[in-house]
């Protein structure tokens, strides 16, 4: 136990012992500088030494741009511009998967198919979610039946659209004979109307062109997208004087009548008046 002890003790001397650092001159040896030093003391400084540059160092990256040039050290701006890009390639999809629906809507129409149901405000969520059925529920079967007594002598929103229709003026696309009506159980969505072979075509009214191209059924097609959510089509044309995205005012020349097409049997007009994604009784609304 003294061993021990004495040999703490000299340990703890060598620790004390005063040491002198001195600077000569090589040439006088003349004395420059000098510092008295212990061991305990150079073990204290170069400690606190170490601790000072480790937190300094800590600092100047956290608080400094230096911090990006460590790999693997996230960059805030690079976060904000990542998140960014993420919103904008989600509002693209969103919109390119629109655009899909509303071409296919377009080639409905032009093919003659039944329309595909869908509102502005609603595609996107009906592209991105799976078709899901429900069962109504008695909460929900009661809410209904409330729903459906309260709005009993509402205006129906198929009559608030023919009375929307109804306001507005429509410019006749071409004079002739209406040889066969609108019947939509036959899938004949528009009206034929025979004239003069190279009778000029007219716009029903103000809007613009989003198709004008040939189709192997209907020959040379040409639509129009107007205001308030509606469509003007004008099938078996001879030649088409507008094209894609040109703007056309009412009674504005836009085709020649014409038999161009698989279902044309004669020169005529075939048009079509779509309404909010459904078609409508051209003869409602136009005289021909």
């Amino acid at each position: 136990m003294a061993k021990e002890r004495k040999e703490s003790n000299k340990v703890i001397t060598k620790l004390r012992n005063k040491y002198r650092l001195v600077i000569l001159n090589d040439d006088t040896f003349e004395e420059k500088l000098s510092f008295k030093l212990s061991r305990l003391n150079v073990f204290v400084v170069s400690g606190l030494s170490g601790i000072l540059l480790i937190a300094g160092t800590t600092l100047l990256i956290a608080f400094t741009p230096l911090r990006e040039y460590i790999p693997g050290y996230s960059s805030t701006k690079l976060k904000r511009d990542a998140i960014r890009l993420a919103s904008v390639t989600d509002s693209i999809e969103n919109q390119l998967a629109y655009n899909a629906r509303y071409l296919e809507n377009i080639q409905g129409v032009i093919s003659g198919r039944a329309p595909i149901d869908f509102s502005d405000s609603l595609v996107v969520d009906s592209l991105n979610q799976a078709s899901l059925e429900f069962s109504p529920s008695e909460e929900d079967s009661v809410l209904r039946k409330l729903v459906e007594e309260e709005e009993r002598f509402n205006i129906p929103v198929e009559n608030e659209n023919r009375l929307k229709l109804q306001s507005m003026n429509f410019f006749s696309p071409i004079k002739g004979l209406v040889t066969n009506t609108f019947n939509p159980e036959d899938d004949h969505l528009g009206v034929d109307v025979v004239a003069k072979e190279n009778e000029v075509i007219k716009a029903s009214q103000d809007g613009r062109v989003i198709f004008s191209e040939w189709t192997a059924e209907t020959g040379y097609v040409l639509i129009i997208q107007h205001a308030e959510k509606f469509i003007s089509v004008y099938k078996h044309n001879s030649a088409l004087l507008k094209s894609q995205g040109e703007e056309v005012s009412a009674g504005e020349p836009i085709a020649f009548i014409g038999n161009s097409g698989e279902l044309s049997s004669g020169p005529h007009l075939h048009f079509e008046l779509w309404f909010n994604g459904y078609p409508v009784d051209p003869q409602e609304y136009i005289l021909f």
